[in-house]
């Protein structure tokens, strides 16, 4: 009997729901998503059964809201059942197990054969790793398949594509538009975001891209796209999802519907509505520019940070001499631009790599100057991110004095940071400095003025002119009492 012919006998003990409209996905920056579609149903008084085969093969069962949208039939689901294990050679030889088969074997000449084996082991796990299937052949044992199986028919319950169906309780015939919605995990999306400048200048043209990954399994047809931006919190639940390829269970009516999602941003999270409607094939990567902006403002800033290595004050009083002393060269080249819409954007920005480029005047073409991770942005925050580690600015940090012992009450320490600019033009670094030693300090001389950021840290903005030398010295007084 032919394969797919037996596959239709089977499907047509069920009514077949049928699409009615494109599907519309929330997908979250998570890793998973929400999927929903409109189903024709035609229902008859009592119970029905019936049959959708194109859902994910990642669903949540536990997770699938069926109803009437418009909420005038009072449907009743008395059973609702999953099925993700779609037929393939390895689940029919599962099923094959203990019995005999055909294998047809193709010799080099392509002449065709068939061989007589019984399936000992189909090496087939549902869900896990396959092993070696175990064949007994004229007496003997095989660890691999003599040749092609040939398979006498298909079990009545098989499917070909992951599927819901569900026993439904109608008080009277009814035909009508049914909601189905569901949570899946195999759909992702990221942002990245391409910045371009001039050889010359600190204004750049900026565009933003969403890549979409669909690896769930199904092919989703013209899809009404929103992201969701944001750290949604999610229940892990690994043992209860640990199901395996069929899942059962009674879902009634009392189970809460998800609220329509509407384009707006609310408490920590954003939803990006694309202006046009996308095709997801399956194990598919699409992307789709999502903003553009001409003109921001976004200068190079260097800072020189010659105790970065050290971290952050860790809540006691440091008496080490030799601690924060050791230093690096190594002054970072960071760009600075604001989100707002004054800078040509304003537009809540979701976290992505930034990619940066300038482009060259001798040539036109662009060249990579180094990226960096965005993390979610609100409109009207600042932004700073390192792209890489100047060439021609060197910094060096000594200590030059320390006094202090366990006896003292106090303890001083005086530094000297000198900025090499070998430029051929002007720059301003930033010279941070951390406090690390205790909480309670003092700078009792200076060379320069400097900021207060935070509770232990300084900064000095100072200006280094063209081919010279710039130093800066300050000493620091804790005080143990």
């Amino acid at each position: 009997m032919n394969f797919f012919f037996t596959l239709a006998l089977a499907l047509a003990l069920v009514t077949s729901a049928t699409l009615i409209a494109q599907p519309a996905l929330t997908i979250y920056n998570q890793g998973f998503a929400v999927v929903r579609e409109r189903l024709a149903l035609d229902l008859q008084a009592g119970e029905n059964v019936v049959a959708f085969a194109g859902v994910t093969g990642q669903l949540e069962p536990d997770s699938v809201v069926l109803r009437d949208a418009a909420g005038r039939v009072p449907l009743r689901i008395l059973e609702q059942s999953y099925r993700a294990d779609v037929m393939s050679q390895g689940l029919l030889l599962a099923m094959h197990e203990g019995q005999e088969l055909d294998f047809l074997v193709t010799d080099a000449s392509g002449k065709e054969s068939t061989i007589r084996g019984r399936v000992r082991r189909s090496g087939y796990t549902p869900g896990g790793e396959l092993a070696a299937p175990i064949v007994e052949v004229g007496g003997k044992i095989r660890f691999t398949l003599p040749g092609q199986p040939l398979f006498p028919s298909l079990p009545g319950d098989g499917v070909l594509r992951p599927t819901l169906s569900w026993v439904l309780s109608a008080l009277e015939p009814v035909k009508f538009a049914a909601e189905l919605s569901y949570i899946t995990g195999g759909l992702s999306w990221q942002a990245a975001y391409n910045l371009v400048a001039p050889e010359h200048g600190d204004r750049l043209d900026v565009v933003g891209w969403v890549t979409v990954n669909n690896q769930s399994g199904t092919r989703f047809e013209n899809a009404a796209l929103k992201l969701m931006a944001g750290g949604v919190n999610r229940v892990q639940l690994s043992a209860v999802r640990d199901l395996g390829p069929r899942v059962k269970g009674a879902m009634m009516m009392a189970m809460a519907a998800p609220e329509a999602v509407t384009e707006k941003a609310f408490d920590e999270f954003h939803l990006y509505t694309l202006p046009r409607k996308v095709t997801l094939r399956d194990h598919e990567t699409k992307q789709v520019e999502f903003m553009r902006a001409t003109g921001v403002m976004a200068p190079v800033i260097y800072v020189y940070d010659g105790a970065s290595m050290y971290g952050g004050f860790q809540g006691g009083m440091v008496r080490d001499a030799a601690y924060g002393t050791q230093s690096n060269k190594k002054v970072w080249v960071m760009r600075e631009f604001k989100n707002s819409e004054e800078n040509k954007l304003g537009l809540a920005l979701p976290k992505g790599r930034l990619r940066f480029y300038r482009r060259d005047d001798a040539d036109g073409r662009i060249e990579f100057t180094g990226e960096n991770e965005l993390d979610h942005t609100a409109k009207n925050e600042l932004i700073r991110v390192k792209t890489g580690d100047a060439f021609d600015v060197v910094g060096e940090r000594t200590r030059t004095n320390f006094n202090g012992n366990n006896r003292q009450d106090f303890a001083e320490e005086d530094f000297e940071i000198k900025v090499r600019n070998r430029k051929s033009a002007p720059i301003r670094v930033r010279v941070v400095e951390h406090l690390y030693r205790w909480s309670n300090w003092g700078i009792t001389q200076r060379s320069d003025e400097f900021s207060k950021k935070d509770a232990q840290t300084i900064e000095f903005a100072v200006e280094v002119p063209a081919d010279t030398e710039k130093t800066i010295t300050y000493r620091v007084r804790y005080e143990w009492k």
